[in-house]
């Protein structure tokens, strides 16, 4: 029988959980995961939600088929159902290779979590320590250093980190009485591995003069947690006020007047707000004096990873960094299903409405996408004469980057329409007569449009 004070860090662990629609371990096999869904399968009468497991196979070490083989065995063993993922954890020139399987396994998880469920991963306290130095080493900022929160969003679902109160020595001696059966995966005891180095030798030797290292270490990742929460309550506020009428572009004219440290806190909330990575001091300082305090008729673009920032009319827009667009390319297109254009970045769709919307001459549906090459001019609905394309797409507020990707309708020669812009004259269907109403995804500025 084991002793009460070994289930002491565990034993109310099922009935602190969240409500969910379903409670799914990550369990890589490891004696931390192994633990996690030892106790939960003991407690499981106790949840308020079916029980399973998850594992990740990065296809990295040589031994991943038998580790998957072990966790499917040990779930038949504890009749918790099991599901197995697969991913591509291999870091790319350059990247950490811990950082690339932590990412991959994330990202797979997130895409898979079904929805309204509950993600538990075994991370303890000795692994918020880690994270912690491993954050300050990099020269983070309060929310790198408050390390791994408890519990957070993901796909679908949330993520729960049960176990951050709990010290490895506490896991390692539940496993070892219950004669838990896990994985060793050798690479945790290389030391070429940065957390490895913390985990076999810095910490060890800090803890011999400070024991309790890794409460301190974990009260002041609290701390920090506690004060990026309050950055971002200001960034909040801030974003309010310099936040344009859309929503998803900064104001510059407000940016510059707030001081250096508030002008940084606002664009890395903002820059997580939208979902891409954070930049490092540098640039964000480049960005900075690129976006705030260049000549009012310069086209700035500051590009890090998968994201660039550029400036239009006095606001900052954030978006994907676009593909190579080659403008001399012609599609034909039946109006019938969506056209994807990547190296355009965006989407054309065609919906058929009566008495609106684009009508071709002699029941024709097939129309040439081109490109802006200079010089294109068009008759909008109701003139008597034409315009040019560049004047009309400045007018209506179409950023100069987006002009040379957008997609232009031509049947033989002529420009018929410009999707989310307008329908030529003599293109428009007529009352009860069929036509298309179409719709670009790339225009940001005027919308959505449909003509």
């Amino acid at each position: 029988m084991v002793s009460s004070s070994k289930n002491k860090p565990f034993d109310t662990l099922a009935t602190a959980l969240p409500d969910a629609e379903g409670y799914i371990v990550a369990y890589s096999g490891g004696v931390d995961s192994h633990v996690l869904l030892h106790v939960l399968s003991e407690q499981r009468e106790a949840l308020r939600a079916p029980l399973m497991a998850v594992h990740v196979d990065h296809g990295i070490q040589s031994q991943s088929g038998e580790w998957r083989a072990h966790c499917e065995r040990i779930c038949r063993q504890l009749k918790v159902p099991f599901h197995a993922l697969q991913t591509n954890g291999a870091a790319a020139p350059g990247e950490s290779p811990e950082a690339a399987a932590r990412h991959a396994r994330y990202q797979v998880l997130a895409d898979w979590l079904p929805e309204g469920t509950v993600l538990l991963s075994a991370q303890h306290r000795d692994d918020q320590a880690e994270t912690l130095l491993l954050q300050l080493f990099r020269g983070a900022g309060p929310r790198g250093l408050s390390a791994m929160p408890a519990n957070t969003s993901l796909g679908r679902g949330r993520l729960l980190r049960p176990f951050l109160d709990t010290t490895r020595a506490e896991i390692l001696a539940w496993a070892q009485a219950h004669d838990l059966d896990w994985i060793e995966d050798p690479s945790n005891a290389d030391t070429r591995y940065d957390r490895n180095l913390l985990r076999h030798t810095v910490l060890p030797a800090l803890q011999q003069r400070w024991p309790g290292l890794s409460t301190a270490l974990a009260r002041a990742a609290s701390h920090q947690s506690e004060q990026a929460a309050l950055a971002d309550a200001l960034a909040g506020m801030d974003l309010s006020s310099c936040g344009s009428e859309s929503g998803n572009h900064l104001v510059q004219a407000a940016l510059v007047r707030l001081e250096p440290a508030r002008q940084r806190n606002l664009l890395r909330f903002w820059i997580r707000q939208q979902g891409f990575a954070m930049p490092s001091r540098a640039v964000l300082e480049h960005i900075r004096t690129e976006m705030l305090y260049s000549r009012d008729d310069a086209q700035p673009m500051v590009r890090w990873g998968d994201a660039e920032l550029r400036r239009f009319r006095g606001e900052l827009c954030l978006m994907p960094t676009m593909p190579a667009h080659d403008p001399t390319r012609c599609i034909h297109w039946d109006l019938q299903n969506s056209l994807t254009l990547d190296a355009a970045g965006g989407v054309l769709v065609a919906k058929p409405v009566t008495g609106r919307g684009l009508h071709l001459p002699n029941g024709s549906a097939k129309v040439e996408v081109r490109f802006r090459r200079g010089g294109e001019s068009l008759r909008l609905p109701g003139a008597s004469h034409h315009r040019t394309l560049k004047n009309l797409l400045q007018e209506r507020g179409v950023p100069d980057w987006e002009r040379e990707r957008l997609p232009l309708l031509y049947t033989g020669k002529t420009l018929v329409a410009v999707p989310g812009i307008a329908v030529c004259e003599g293109f428009q269907a007529q009352p009860g007569q069929t036509g298309f109403s179409l719709a670009w995804s790339r225009l940001e500025f005027t919308g959505h449009g449909e003509f």
